[in-house]
């Protein structure tokens, strides 16, 4: 058994020889995907104070928990920031690294402010929703937008991988996967939800609603001399304000440019830009219904 294993061993070794894509053992010291999401849930602690959390949070202890959670995600996210910034320049300050952070966590009452109108736009947009309470504690789309619109922020600062594993961490939970390059405006709702995917470079406008199935992705790829994709550019669409967009559409490309006003119906497959006010749908060529029975049964 001991030699056995003890081969093992030796063939996983040289596999990392080999296979050296998959390796990190050159000393960087990556971020952890551990830590990372005790920090996405301590951030919703912050932004929803009292929705995620096992006791009931009075509002005379509101300031000395805020404190202390403001601290709390100081401390976490300065260590997980600085070594994302490492990976792309090892020379680093903790100077750097500081500002980046302060600069995150001083936009979080605006992030707030943004969500509370994703919050509107979800009631006002869904005839089943009942309450905020209802929103903030059991619809998908708010918990993605809401870490999407915090890793927006640190992408922004160009902080490399740890934007993108928040917003995978996400979509793990919801089934969104909003890139957090995206640019969206306020009053965002995804009714639904599940298997929206919307790219780097999209842009979205105000009092946007999409429904479950929603691709706003590239249309193609350029590449350079040797065949390898080029990195960075235009790739999305551009979403107008005041845009519905129905079940499984997929909408391509960089230059695609929706107008405001307009509404896109279910199954849409659209590369090429539409002027404001437009509906967009999909004609059957033939829908056939028969008779399955001539009498139903009693």
């Amino acid at each position: 058994m001991e030699s056995r294993l003890s081969g093992i061993a030796e063939m996983m070794l040289t596999s990392y020889e080999e296979v050296g894509g998959l390796n990190n053992t050159d000393g960087h010291n990556l971020p952890s995907k551990g830590a990372l999401e005790i920090l996405c849930a301590r951030l919703l602690q912050c932004l929803f104070p009292g929705f995620h959390d096992d006791r009931p949070l009075h509002k005379n202890e509101l300031a000395k928990t805020t404190h202390r959670r403001v601290k709390e995600l100081a401390s976490e996210f300065e260590d997980q920031i600085a070594k994302s910034l490492r990976l792309k320049n090892p020379t680093s300050t903790d100077e750097e690294v500081r500002e980046v952070l302060l600069a995150f966590l001083g936009k979080l009452p605006t992030i707030r402010e943004l969500l509370q109108t994703d919050i509107e736009a979800a009631y006002e947009g869904d005839p089943a929703a009942v309450s905020n309470e209802e929103i903030i504690l059991s619809y998908p789309c708010l918990e993605a937008i809401a870490i999407q619109r915090c890793a927006h922020l640190l992408y922004k600062s160009e902080v490399p991988l740890l934007p993108r594993m928040m917003t995978e961490w996400a979509h793990t939970r919801t089934g969104i996967d909003i890139h957090p390059g995206a640019q969206i405006g306020p009053y965002f709702f995804i009714d639904h939800g599940t298997g929206v995917v919307i790219g780097e470079t999209c842009i979205i406008g105000r009092k946007v609603k999409l429904y479950h199935g929603v691709t706003l992705g590239a249309r193609s790829f350029a590449k350079d001399d040797h065949g390898q994709i080029v990195k960075g550019g235009k790739r999305h669409p551009e979403v107008g304000d005041h845009v519905t967009i129905y079940p499984n559409s997929t909408v391509l490309g960089g230059e695609t440019v929706i107008g405001a006003g307009s509404t896109i119906g279910a199954n849409v497959f659209l590369m090429h830009s539409i002027p404001q006010g437009s509906l967009v749908v999909y004609e059957e060529k033939q829908l056939k219904i028969v008779e399955k029975f001539r009498q139903l049964p009693i």
